[in-house]
């Protein structure tokens, strides 16, 4: 097969018309010409960090529509389905990833359980992990969210990372807001990369340090604006990822969108595509090919506007104007679900105190702040205010019955009904935020007779978007699920929610290593302090 077309190379910074010649996969022959042509090769983009498990799809069905956007292959790391089955989840996703022609690269989490501040269903010990990097398809060690473990020099987080050494495997940092001298030793340890930087100070102080920045554009977190001009000087130390893409957001674009965007900043195209294309392959050393004579033919042809017109992967096209040409694959089912319904006197909660604790939520991102309150009472019991934006949030365990866990959170703006979800980072436990308890306790219960999914109750309407797999993917087409996900978020913010991702918000709630505030299956939580706190301020 050949093509012609005005080639990209980005490792030599330079454009020429050309006519690849591409043999078994590969590409066997690139002749220089003088002809003209208006359209463009690049090399495809790649996701240098993300959860697939948060698009709501497998892997497999993540690839069907991934690769409409020119996304060639993706750094996965599997820790959400870990913490729900173990290693057998990480299985079980590379397992279907290898139906793919999308080219999928997993880490071995490093942190499962995340904390014990919280319940999960499974452990990923040091045997674990090196039974993990024993595997081909494993290329990393998953971000390494216990940074105070790190720096405190603690055993088993230590022993993971000299694992990961041994076998020569990258592994990933997540150390949000970490400076000074603890970055430091926290980068000694081995630690290569960030996806948490909120500020352009921060970042810039890990890359002089000797860290990759991953610039992340998410459906909740989003850095890129802040960010993106370190590209300009610091083009070799960045990357493109979206951490976490639901799938409505996943169906509209992808990592070539970051591209665009960066372009618009005015910042220099062979820098823009050697952090959307080439660092990830010579950071992770992965089999991708580059647009060289015997490189893999992985690569896109786009407009003048960077729209993607084809996708290439191993020399066969994959999608094709806004169209995947990936078959589909129906998944095996799996899951860890194991409670009963809830009953509305399990929401109950009696004042205790004057004041309450409350959790704040931030816009775009996963960090929360906090604050105190004078609690609404009615009789003897606190009850969500929506005047003053504080309602009740709860939490279940959704791995063994306990009794449900109370807090208050301001910033999600319901104003009537209930919304919930069995995605809740990382252990995936239960999460609701509701007005009243009826409704609360009806969300709740919607997601654990359908083992998983995510919920919105009210008056007038009641729905859910199932989530059998693990309790946090879906068995069906993307489309379908970014449909049924697109019309559960409108109906949120029908309910009051002015969030621009009202669910992707809420998975975040019961996330203990993410500061200031937040709530688990165990109880409410200061990050700060690192140590669980009463509803009820002073008691």
């Amino acid at each position: 097969m050949k093509l012609s077309g005005n080639v990209v190379d980005v490792l030599n910074s330079r454009i020429y018309p050309a006519i690849l010649e591409i043999s078994d996969g590969r590409i066997v022959d690139i002749k220089e010409t003088s002809e003209k042509y208006e359209n463009y090769i690049i090399p495809g983009f790649v996701d240098s960090h993300i959860h697939i498990e948060s698009s709501m799809l497998t892997p497999s069905e993540f690839g069907r529509v991934a690769v409409i956007h020119g996304t060639i292959a993706a750094l996965s790391d599997p820790h959400e389905i870990a913490n729900v089955l173990g290693i057998e989840g990480i299985k079980y996703m590379i397992e279907d990833a290898k139906k793919s022609p999308l080219k999928f690269y997993f880490g071995a989490p490093s942190c499962v359980p995340a904390s014990d501040f919280e319940t999960n269903g499974a452990i990923i010990g040091t045997r674990e992990i090196k039974e993990l990097m024993k595997m081909d398809e494993i290329k990393f060690l998953g971000e390494v969210m216990n940074f105070p473990g790190v720096i405190r020099e603690e055993k088993e987080i230590i022993e993971k990372i000299k694992i990961a050494r041994k076998f020569s495997k990258v592994i990933d940092g997540h150390a949000p807001g970490l400076r000074g001298e603890n970055l430091k030793k926290y980068i000694s340890a081995g630690i290569s990369t960030d996806h948490e930087c909120f500020s352009k100070e921060e970042a810039l102080e890990k890359i002089k340090c000797g860290m990759k920045i991953l610039i992340r554009e998410g459906s909740a977190a989003k850095n890129f604006d802040e960010l993106v001009s370190l590209i300009e000087k610091y083009p070799e130390k960045c990357m493109f990822c979206s951490d976490d893409k639901h799938p409505n957001d996943i169906v509209k674009g992808h990592i070539n969108e970051m591209v665009k965007r960066a372009l618009e900043y005015g910042i220099d195209l062979m820098k823009v595509l050697r952090v959307a294309c080439v660092n990830p392959v010579l950071h992770y050393n992965l089999n991708l090919g580059l647009l060289q004579r015997d490189d893999y033919a992985d690569f896109l042809i786009v407009d003048k506007n960077f729209n993607v017109l084809k996708t290439f992967i191993n020399g066969k096209i994959v999608a094709e104007n806004g169209k995947t040409k990936i078959s589909r694959v129906v998944p095996r089912i799996v899951n860890n679900f194991n409670i009963e319904t809830i009953n509305i006197e399990d929401l109950i909660l009696e004042c205790r105190g004057k004041r309450i604790n409350v959790i704040k939520v931030v816009e775009n991102q996963i960090i929360t702040e906090k604050f105190t309150a004078v609690p609404k009472v009615i009789g003897n019991e606190v009850v969500s205010d929506t005047e003053r934006d504080i309602l009740k949030i709860v939490v279940v365990n959704r791995y063994r019955k306990s009794k449900p866990v109370i807090g208050f959170v301001n910033g999600f703006g319901l104003k009537q009904g209930a919304i919930a979800s069995s995605i809740s980072h990382d252990s995936h436990n239960i999460v609701a935020v509701g007005v009243e308890d009826k409704y609360l306790c009806e969300a709740i219960n919607l997601i654990i007779e359908n083992k998983g999914g995510i919920s919105l109750v009210s008056e007038n309407k009641k729905s859910i978007l199932p989530l059998p797999i693990a309790g946090i993917m879906s068995p069906k087409p993307y489309m379908d699920v970014a449909n049924k996900y697109e019309k559960i978020d409108k109906d949120s913010k029908s309910l009051g929610s002015c969030l621009e991702a009202p669910f992707m918000t809420l998975s975040f709630m019961a996330l203990p290593v993410i500061p200031k505030l937040k709530i688990t299956d165990k109880g409410l939580f200061d990050v700060e302090k690192l140590k669980f706190v009463d509803v009820f301020e002073n008691i």
